[in-house]
This record gives structure tokens, sequence and C-alpha cells, in this order.
């Protein structure tokens, strides 16, 4: 599911304007980023969370070369799935449940 079929998903259940559905998903998708972007950990209950984790300025190597390449300190984003998400993946799909 990409963005757009997102927005089409609210629109049908919702009955709200098309752009008013962008705006909704556009205005949670900003929060989050700059929650992220602010070192702030988020938490979907029975969904999962996201962090920004901080990777460390390294020295890297040119896989084509060997020649070595600074690599700048950056910080991304991690998503951790939740318990009920992953159990109702796995139930969809068939499998058991991981104890």
């Amino acid at each position: 599911m990409n963005k757009s079929e997102l927005v089409d998903e609210i629109v049908a259940k919702t009955n709200l304007p098309r752009k008013r559905a962008e705006d909704v998903v556009n205005l949670v998708f900003d929060e989050m980023t700059a929650a992220l972007a602010r070192g702030d950990r988020i938490e979907i209950r029975g969904f999962g969370s996201f962090v920004s984790k901080h990777r460390r300025a390294r020295t890297g190597r040119n896989p084509r070369t060997g020649a070595a390449i600074p690599v700048v300190e950056k910080r991304l984003p991690f998503f951790k799935v939740g318990k009920e998400l992953r159990e109702r993946v796995n139930a969809k799909t068939g499998q058991k449940p991981q104890s």
C-alpha cells in the first residue's frame, strides 16, 4: 500500500473529502518525522514503535577500489513491530505464533 492508496481507503471508510483525507495523512507523517528528528520515540500500541538511532562517523571502504572514504555521522529511523501486529500478520498467513 502506498500513500495515495491509504488516502483512498480513508476516503472510502470515512466519507471525508479526498483533500481533507490527504491533509490528515500528511499531517500524521509530518508529525512523526518531526518527532524522530527531535530524537523522540513514537509508540503506537498494537502496531509498533519508531526510534531514531545515532550512527557515529566512521571510515568506510569503496567496494570497487578499496579506498578509505569518510562516512559522516547520521541518525537513522528504525521500526520495531508490535506483538499484536506481528500476531495478526502471522494469523493471516497461516503461520503459528512463536512463543
